[in-house]
């Protein structure tokens, strides 16, 4: 899990100018973060390149919280 977390994060840092030191898992993209929908849908993307999976929008738009994405990563990479 945490390889995958450090993933994401690089990715948030990396793709959206993010500080490592807002990543938190109770962090939402809008009103923590101040990621806007564009944002999130180009992060979506990145992560599906990185971990080789599929987000599809009815599960996208329910992952709100960066502990909402780790979760679902992690999952979908098991199965």
């Amino acid at each position: 899990m945490q390889q995958a977390i450090s993933k994401i994060n690089t990715v948030l840092v990396e793709k959206l100018g993010l500080e490592e030191q807002q990543l938190k898992p109770e962090a939402s993209f809008d009103n923590d973060l101040g990621v806007d929908s564009l944002d999130v849908w180009e992060l979506f993307q990145e992560l599906e390149r990185t971990f080789n999976i599929d987000i599809p929008d009815e599960d996208a738009e329910k992952l709100t919280t960066l502990g909402a994405v780790y979760s679902y990563v992690q999952e979908s990479c098991e199965n």
